[in-house]
């Protein structure tokens, strides 16, 4: 069942992705949905893969209080950064 999306980004970029489509006999979904499904099958195969010895050793490694909310923190953080 396909759903409608509705992104924001800069029309620079959707005009060069458009002649990049219709070089390739493409839909723009078409190549935005394959290319979400290709990052989506790479983070899967990445989940399971052991860690590096280096990263597994440092795991667990901090505590952190238990009212932090670390998705919140990420997201306040990256607003900082970019915004």
């Amino acid at each position: 069942m396909n759903t409608k999306l509705t992104l924001t980004i800069e029309k620079e970029v959707i005009e060069k992705a458009k002649r990049y489509a219709k070089q390739k006999n493409r839909s723009l979904s078409d190549i935005i949905e394959n290319y979400l499904k290709i990052l989506t099958i790479e983070e899967r195969k990445q989940s399971d893969q052991p860690l590096n010895p280096i990263v597994k050793s440092l795991k667990g490694s901090f505590k952190t209080s238990k009212k932090l909310d670390y998705k919140k923190e990420l997201e306040k953080r990256l607003e900082e950064k970019y915004f």
